[in-house]
């Protein structure tokens, strides 16, 4: 009898032991879930296709793709891409033949190299390269080299923009800063997020934020213009992905538009 009380009790003890460690886990694993950060909305794969306009002008294609993952320098790297090519009624006034290329760390903290070879009017062939170590970035132009510039922790390049954006959390009349460098200064980006609304695209009816990057101050807080045009607005989906479906860029020859017209994969 004593040694059948005795297993009672064992096994009253154990039973507390599991349901204890079992509640641990489960307390455990629920707070690791919670507290992992979402995927970014974009992957290697994805791919937007735009057409381009000038005024009511058909102007081109533009398309923004994320590559496969490369290793650049040791550091595995997101690959964007973003190529630019009016057409041949456009190029008599303002031909564009440009690529650029952005390489971000796969934990998307910062740039870590960027391209932009353009043809025609205003050709360059730019290379920047972002030294952590030392905290610099060094711009060349066919081969010429600037002197480095100072960056700032969590600075990226011009094209990854558009994918940082992607990251924040959009909401109207909010407003969060990204610092930016193309190696010959550093801005200061403030981004508003100034509306929601609805925007109409080749038959397709978008819910969407309007974005307004302004680039008008250097890291130093100086001032280096002043516009009552803003240069850039982009329109990102009201959704987890958060794709820019319209894009306006002010140029030399006025405003053009870049209209999303497919997504891939769908």
């Amino acid at each position: 009898m004593f040694f059948f009380t005795l297993l009672q009790r064992q096994k009253k003890y154990l039973l507390v032991v599991f349901l204890l460690t079992f509640l641990g886990q489960l307390f455990l694993t629920s707070d690791i879930t919670q507290a992992a950060d979402p995927p970014p909305p974009f992957q290697p794969g994805e791919k937007f296709t735009y057409k381009a306009k000038w005024g009511r002008i058909a102007a081109g294609d533009v398309t923004i793709e994320v590559l496969p993952w490369e290793t650049v320098n040791g550091v595995k790297a997101y690959h964007f891409v973003m190529v630019t090519k009016t057409n041949s009624v456009v190029d008599l006034a303002y031909k564009i033949r440009e690529r650029q290329d952005s390489y971000v760390t796969a934990d998307l903290a910062h740039s870590i190299l960027y391209k932009k070879r353009t043809e025609g009017k205003y050709p360059r062939d730019v290379i920047v390269n972002f030294d952590w170590d030392k905290r610099e970035a060094t711009r060349s132009n066919f081969g010429e080299k600037m002197a480095p510039i100072t960056i700032v922790p969590g600075t990226f390049d011009p094209l990854a923009l558009f994918f940082v954006i992607r990251l924040q959390n959009l909401k109207e009349n909010s407003m969060f800063e990204i610092p930016i460098t193309d190696g010959d200064s550093n801005i200061l980006v403030q981004a508003t997020v100034t509306k929601r609304e609805k925007i109409q695209l080749y038959g397709k009816t978008y819910d969407a934020f309007e974005v307004i990057p302004n680039m008008e101050r250097l890291i130093s807080d100086k001032v280096v213009k002043k516009s009552d045009n803003p240069e850039l607005k982009i329109w990102f989906s009201a959704d987890d992905k958060k794709i820019p479906v319209k894009i306006r860029s002010k140029a030399r020859v006025g405003y053009f538009d870049f209209d999303l017209v497919s997504v891939a994969p769908p």
